[in-house]
């Protein structure tokens, strides 16, 4: 199964592809989707759009996983990194694959084994997780981290059995 982990950004968009099959997690992928802060928020947001759907017809991922929004002490970045947070969504929700959401302390608990982990903790546990992988960046390691997680959760969701 390939995932795909998003870490929202308007600016910066993190995403990595990971194959997982059962406990064992390989790297397929990964990468930045950046915007130019030059130009008018709809254009950023139908670039993001853009190059996202690019991305999952070129990797064809089975599921995705984003990571959730914090509130920023600036409530217009917010509102921002929520409108390309639900630019994510709808791409990845167009393309029929079901959508994880985690919030970023349970992504770095599960990766790092402490939610209040650094990114620095996160790149490194990453990098170990998938050895051999070239980390485009803070960003994509987040989004990397993000797609261990959901992997991890549907692993544990198989193996619980539905009452």
């Amino acid at each position: 199964m390939i995932l795909l982990g998003l870490d929202p950004g308007l600016g910066t968009t993190g995403w990595g592809l990971i194959s997982a099959d059962g406990n064992r997690l390989t790297h397929v992928a990964n990468g930045q989707i950046k915007t130019d802060s030059e130009l008018p928020l709809p254009t950023r947001l139908m670039a993001l759009d853009m190059a996202l759907s690019d991305l999952i017809l070129e990797h064809r991922p089975d599921g995705a996983a984003v990571e959730e929004v914090f509130v920023n002490v600036n409530p217009q970045s917010t509102l921002k990194l929520g409108q390309a947070r639900g630019v994510i969504l709808l791409a990845a929700a167009r393309s029929g694959m079901v959508v994880g959401e985690y919030a970023a302390r349970l992504v770095k608990k599960s990766v790092v084994g402490v939610g209040n982990a650094s990114k620095d903790q996160v790149h490194a546990m990453v990098a170990r997780l998938l050895p051999g992988a070239k980390i485009a960046g803070a960003d994509a390691a987040d989004a990397l981290a993000v797609a261990i997680t959901h992997a991890h959760h549907l692993a544990s969701a198989r193996r619980i059995p539905a009452r």
